[in-house]
């Protein structure tokens, strides 16, 4: 399918309603799509719920459906299925899992958001596919359905039609990512803009950074070395530097970080550094010198050894992965498995 060619339908995005349904689960894949209409896309955007009537949602606004979910019978090109924080009561409730399954059964494409990977998971609809959630409830989703193969950081995954996205804002991801499939690059870094989001975030992105993802520590003296290192990478950051900036001994600052965080020094800030490089080469055309230069590295040999420890891969091919969202590059016949 060639959606740019003239003369094309619009492409249909079908949003699932329910009470208790996250309002920006909902109201983000619909401002991606709709703001795309602006930019070269074209899709209609409609809202179901079971029996065509408006939801509470779990903020206590009220979102109105445009129609029951019998009434949908024409294929949709690309289902969204929220979330909401009380998934513990949905995944129970069989009439929704019915509907999920009904939808996604005329559909090409089914696309979840943050919790909304339990409902189709509790529909079977993720039985033998990669998956991913917010990442507080990742474990609940791999206990709770074995045979759904979680990974708990990721932004998206996608394994063939099926699409799931971690929290609220990866969600505008996934949807950029489809804006990009469908409609090219240029359609979705436009949408980015328009709306003031990143569009460099691939779905195998972890959805933190390496500050993020460290141990909170209680020590501010190491707050401001770690975060030293986060504010400019390309820096100095030897041990006896990173010591003299906490004002700490460099056989204390190691110390803590072992302590604390259960690494070192050096393996920290190198962690920092590929993070940094990899920004880089997903929104820029630097050539790999500038780049391990920016970043800290110095030579792009450095870099290129840092990249195979820490990703397994090279700054060269990473960068050909990365540069869009990760859908634009396969062939629609590969999108549409």
């Amino acid at each position: 399918m060639d959606p740019t060619r003239a003369g094309a339908s619009p492409l249909l995005v079908t949003v699932l309603l329910f009470p208790g349904v996250r309002l920006l689960d909902v109201t983000g894949p619909i401002e991606v799509f709709t703001a795309a209409d602006g930019f070269g896309g074209r899709y209609r955007i409609r809202t179901v719920s079971a029996d065509g009537r408006e939801v509470t949602t779990s903020a206590g606004t009220r979102i109105g459906a445009d129609l029951a979910a019998a009434e949908a019978t024409d294929t949709s090109d690309v289902l969204v299925v929220p979330g909401g924080p009380g998934w513990e009561r949905l995944i129970k409730d069989d009439a929704l899992l019915d509907l999920v399954r009904t939808l996604h059964a005329r559909s090409r494409r089914t696309a979840s958001v943050c919790t909304g990977a339990f409902l189709l998971a509790a529909a079977g609809l993720l039985d033998g596919r990669r998956a991913t959630t917010h990442w507080r409830q990742a474990r609940d989703l791999a206990l709770r359905f074995p045979a759904v193969r979680v990974e708990p950081d990721a932004l998206f995954v996608r394994d063939g039609a099926v699409m799931t996205s971690a929290g609220v804002s990866a969600g505008i991801d996934l949807s950029l990512a489809l804006v990009e499939e469908h409609f090219g690059g240029e359609t979705a870094r436009s949408v980015a803009k328009d709306l003031v989001v990143f569009m460099q975030r691939p779905g195998g992105q972890s959805q933190f950074s390496v500050r993020a993802r460290a141990p909170r520590t209680r020590q501010d003296a190491l707050r401001r070395a770690l975060d030293a290192v986060v504010q400019d990478p390309g820096g100095e950051h030897t041990l006896t530097a990173m010591a003299r900036r906490a004002g700490l001994s460099p056989r204390h600052t190691a110390r803590l970080f072992h302590d604390e965080l259960g690494t070192t020094p050096a393996r920290y800030v190198e962690q920092v550094r590929v993070e940094a490089a990899q920004a880089l080469l997903e929104s820029g055309d630097d050539p790999l010198p500038a780049v391990a230069r920016r970043t800290g590295f110095g030579s792009p040999e450095s870099l290129r050894r840092a990249f195979a420890r820490h990703l397994s891969t090279t700054p060269g091919a990473y960068r050909a992965r990365f540069r869009t969202t990760g859908t634009a590059g396969q062939a629609p016949e590969q999108r549409a498995s």
